[in-house]
């Protein structure tokens, strides 16, 4: 635990020593509150923020500042998935004695961490501070939140939003710190002081949260693979692919980024796709296309991330017709010289063809081998079998079942996963959890271990090993 005279040797650390040594005393004020005082704030913080008119508000001051994405995707996420997620973990006991477990005579305690470390991207800068805000107090722990440079005012909105609620509920304001003037070295080193960082961005910034010397929470990359297979009800399937890859012009890193069709409904699927708004984009439009995604060749093109169709079309120099949705590009290879089969955060998809689920799992493997892998992937299929098949042989955190993928894999109300905006991927994606990762990972827990009423008695050599064992290897 850092303290201000040992960090304070440059300006920047001495500015961030400040706010820490602020957060840290708010944290202290907290470090006994009941769950009633905890659930009473994170409500209070949800509803400053959520409520009628405040809501749109943000929404359209969101898309103003970060020019990315639209009021609606943005809207939803303010005033729909910030309420789920309080709905969520309200009932969550997360003060004092949180869990027993009777069998092995065990006993555990939550106590906070401290001060939150909390970065915010600029594609969803709507709702994470107030989800993260609200699982750091939900622990009786206190958040300094770091914004993306392209979302600070909007960050600094509702946090201020929310240090309003807090003082009227008789907590501290500190509680919720925004870093207001983000830069890449105050990031860093809020980073470098606080207890446990929460890291939602981009690789770089979640490699340095890794790298700074503070356990942290990090995210792998995004890029979803969706299967549609030969038993899916392919008009829902395609109604809920159009929802995923358009949600807020396609700024999440869960949205469609490939799609494969099994050969048995190919075609079909394909036309239900192209009725819903799919063009499909090949040739030299197809160049056109990837050279205005990746224009260095190697890096997404911040220009047309979260952008329109439209806008899209015409950075990059080709026609589209009305009712344009989103882009189709058809794709058969996967890795670094084929582009498309990575993450592209915009409205484009790459289609893929397979003979069969076999197959199709091959591909996904492929697909997230190159990026993605341990995020989550999708089917759209009525067969418990094949839906357990891709299960069992990709590797991925996350199967969401005949539902949008952007809008399900971290939680919604037709679903059971935690809500959250920080999905862990697992060590295939090179974090530390698979969880979606909510308050309990927020905090530190005691463990209290009492004497079992009878000894466990060791059973015998044969019992425990076998003969087989015994015989083979003796």
């Amino acid at each position: 635990m850092a303290t201000a005279e040992l960090v304070a040797e440059t300006p920047v650390a001495a500015e961030v020593a400040e706010l820490v040594a602020r957060s840290r005393a708010a944290q202290q004020q907290i470090e006994n509150a009941t769950q009633e005082q905890v659930d009473t704030w994170i409500k209070g913080m949800v509803y400053a923020v959520c409520k009628p008119g405040m809501d749109e508000e943000i929404a359209r001051e969101t898309v103003e500042e970060t020019q990315l994405g639209n009021y609606e995707g943005k809207f939803k996420k303010i005033s729909v998935k910030t309420r789920a997620t309080l709905m969520d973990i309200i009932n969550d006991k997360s003060v004092g004695v949180i869990e027993e477990d009777r069998e092995r005579n065990l006993v555990k305690i939550a106590k906070p961490v401290g001060v939150i470390g909390a970065l915010s991207p600029s594609t969803n800068p709507e709702a994470t501070p107030v989800i993260k805000a609200i699982s750091a107090v939900k622990g009786r722990n206190s958040i300094i939140i770091c914004p993306h440079p392209r979302a600070k005012f909007v960050n600094a909105k509702i946090c201020n939003l929310m240090r309003d609620a807090l003082v009227k509920m008789g907590a501290p304001a500190d509680l919720v710190i925004p870093i207001e003037q983000p830069s890449v070295e105050k990031t860093n080193e809020v980073m470098k002081q606080c207890d446990r960082i929460l890291a939602t961005g981009g690789t770089p910034m979640v490699k340095a949260a890794y790298s700074s010397g503070t356990p942290a929470l990090g995210v792998g990359v995004g890029n979803a693979v969706i299967t549609v297979d030969d038993t899916a009800d392919l008009d829902d399937a395609a109604a809920k692919i159009l929802l995923s890859k358009t949600l807020d012009y396609a700024a999440s890193c869960s949205s469609d980024n490939a799609v494969i069709l099994l050969d048995a409904i190919y075609d079909k699927m394909l036309a239900k796709l192209q009725e819903k708004g799919g063009f499909i984009i090949e040739g030299e439009d197809k160049t056109k296309l990837q050279n205005a995604i990746w224009e260095d060749g190697e890096h997404i093109n911040a220009k047309v991330v979260a952008q329109s169709p439209q806008f899209i079309a015409d950075y990059a120099g080709f026609t589209i017709p009305e009712g344009t949705n989103f882009f189709i590009v058809p794709e058969t290879g996967t890795g670094k010289e084929h582009p498309f089969s990575g993450e592209k955060m915009t409205v484009t998809m790459a289609l893929y063809r397979a003979k069969d689920l076999d197959e199709a799992i091959e591909l996904t493997n492929a697909i997230q081998a190159y990026q993605g892998q341990g995020h989550s992937c999708g089917i759209y299929s009525q067969s418990d079998e094949n839906i357990m098949k891709l299960a069992m042989h990709t590797k991925t955190s996350r199967v969401m079942v005949n539902q949008p993928q952007s809008a399900s894999n971290s939680g919604n109300l037709w679903n059971g996963m935690r809500q959250t905006f920080s999905l862990g991927c697992g060590s295939w994606g090179g974090n530390a959890t698979n969880n979606n990762v909510t308050w309990r990972d927020l905090i530190n827990e005691t463990w209290v271990s009492k004497p079992l009423p009878e000894h466990k008695v060791l059973p015998s050599d044969e019992d425990l090993f076998g003969k087989d064992i015994i015989e083979l290897v003796g």
